[in-house]
Parts: C-alpha cells; sequence; structure tokens
C-alpha cells in the first residue's frame, strides 16, 4: 500500500488500526509495514508514517496531544523553546508511556525532559488527533512561558488573524489572576516574536515606542524608540545574503540623513541577553541627550 496517500485520505497525521482497515488495509499489512519501517507503531492501536514530527510521536507514545509552546509551533504560532516536547494529558488519560518506548511506564526519570500539562480545556473537543487548539495551548502558555515569550506568543497569533480580540478575551478569562497585568501589553501589530520581545524589552524601562513606523524614503521599521532611535529585529531569515544586507545598510544611512539613530539586535541577543540591549539602547539615548544639551 502507498501509505502517504492513505493517511492523506483520511487526513489524519496518527491514526487507529481501526481507521487504517476502514481505508482498505488488512492486519497482515499492517504488521509488514510496521516490520519494514514503513510505519511507526507509535503506542497500542496508534500508526504514524515513518518522518512524523519528534514531538507529535512522543505526545501519542505518551498518551496525549501536543499542547503549550509544541502546538504553538504545530500551528505556525511563534514560540520560544520547542527543545523539549509540551502535551496535554487528559484528567483521565491512563497507561502512560515513556516518551521513547511504548513498552515502558511513564516515570519521572524517563520523560527526558517532557512536560505535562494537565489544566482543564476550553475547547476539550477542539484541536485535532495530535494536538490541542490553538486557543488552549496560548493559554497554556501564559501559565508556562516567560510572560515576554506568551506575550509574544499572542501576538502573532493575533498579527496572523489565527485568532481575535473574542478568543484573547476567553484567554484572559480564563487565566490566573497572576496573568491578568499582561493583557494590557499584548499588541497584534507587532510582526515577529522578536519583535515584541523588543518592544517589552523598552517598555520594562519606561520607554516610549511607536509600532511598525512608516519613515518616508525608508519604509516600515519595527520600532521608534523616544521618537528618536529606529530598533529594527534582525533575523538571518529576513536578513541574509549580501543584496540584504546592503538593503539594510542604505536603510540605516537614509535613517541617519533624517536624524535617526539606528540599532539592529540580532535574535540570540535579543532573546537570550536582553539586559545587553536595554544598556545599549539607554547608553545610545543618553548619548544623544548629552550631545543634544551641548549643542542647546
Amino acid at each position: 500500500m502507498e501509505w502517504q496517500q492513505v493517511f492523506d485520505l483520511l487526513g489524519l497525521t496518527v491514526a487507529s488500526r481501526h481507521e487504517l482497515m476502514g481505508a482498505g488495509a488488512t492486519g497482515h499489512d499492517l504488521t509488514v509495514a510496521v516490520n519494514s519501517r514503513r510505519l511507526v507503531r507509535i503506542r497500542r492501536d496508534r500508526y504514524a508514517l515513518p518522518d512524523t514530527a519528534r514531538p507529535i510521536q512522543e505526545a501519542i507514545r505518551i498518551g496525549g496531544r501536543l499542547g503549550c509552546v509544541s502546538a504553538l509551533s504545530h500551528y505556525g504560532v511563534f514560540a520560544f523553546d520547542t527543545t523539549f516536547a509540551h502535551l496535554h494529558l487528559g484528567r483521565d488519560a491512563s497507561r502512560l508511556r515513556s516518551p521513547r518506548n511504548r513498552f515502558a511506564t511513564l516515570t519521572h526519570q524517563n520523560r527526558d525532559g517532557v512536560e505535562l500539562h494537565w489544566s482543564p480545556l476550553l475547547e476539550p473537543e477542539g484541536g485535532s488527533e495530535v494536538a490541542i487548539g490553538l486557543n488552549d495551548a496560548l493559554a497554556q502558555s501564559l501559565r508556562c512561558q516567560h510572560p515576554w515569550h506568551a506575550i509574544a506568543s499572542l501576538d502573532n497569533a493575533l498579527n496572523e488573524r489565527l485568532i481575535d480580540e473574542a478568543d484573547l478575551a476567553e484567554i484572559f478569562a480564563n487565566a490566573p489572576l497572576r496573568c491578568q497585568t499582561l493583557r494590557g501589553q499584548v499588541d497584534g501589530r507587532s510582526e515577529a516574536g522578536q519583535e515584541s520581545v523588543l518592544r517589552l524589552i523598552m517598555h520594562s524601562v519606561g520607554l516610549q515606542c511607536e509600532l511598525q513606523v512608516v519613515v518616508p524614503r525608508v519604509g516600515r521599521v519595527d520600532l521608534i524608540v523616544e521618537g528618536i532611535l529606529a530598533l529594527e529585529a534582525d533575523s538571518r531569515l529576513a536578513h541574509d545574503g549580501w543584496e540584504l544586507h546592503v538593503r539594510d545598510r542604505d536603510r540605516d544611512l537614509e535613517l541617519a540623513r533624517q536624524g535617526y539613530m539606528s540599532l539592529r539586535p540580532v535574535y540570540h541577543r535579543t532573546m537570550f541577553t536582553p539586559i545587553d540591549v536595554r544598556d545599549a539602547v539607554l547608553n545610545l539615548l543618553a548619548a544623544w541627550n548629552h550631545h543634544r544639551v551641548v549643542l542647546l
């Protein structure tokens, strides 16, 4: 059998034995496919293609579905750290297995870094056979991620129009009290997770930001800080290659001609050493203010 076509026909990433046999497979077909590694028996009665993403296989093998940051990544929403799978388990989940061995009972020692989420879902029937719904994934991330990263995920989902204001209200209506202050910091104008974090770094020290500002002869700038500093998220995806490098330098030159300073922190510095970015911005602004005072 052509197993990719079978899964495409079913519209599933992981299928049960019953579903596969309903699509024309026999028990012998399944046994041969597993033995020849054309199918993976992830868990008793659950099958997938060999190239199925590792987090999905781990979630199903344990006995749950992708949750939190793993589900966000599955839906194409910004998630800061997906090193280890995060999954949701229903209250009635049983026969939990190790993420790497379907024959081993799950213990704290053999979880291999997998994070388990047990909180009740906003939409218990939402999502798919492999992942909880997006609203629930965002709600879980509020409890699990660093606040800046959780806000960045919400910003990104809003910007991509995967959720709307009604969804946002539902997410926060069911969030813990400690998360309620984050609601006012969500801004769907930010186009990438790094932009959101840059904005939040600036707000953390009381600096004023304008988002997605159109500067004549330059185009859109991610952030204008205190009316004078053009702050842009510099990621390899959007800025790799000589032509893009030249474009960015030309933008910086034109910004300087118009009296703006500019700074392009790379993703790694923004996300892993935000204090360095904060200090660089504060020192640039201090130097500019000092120079202005001297000129006056």
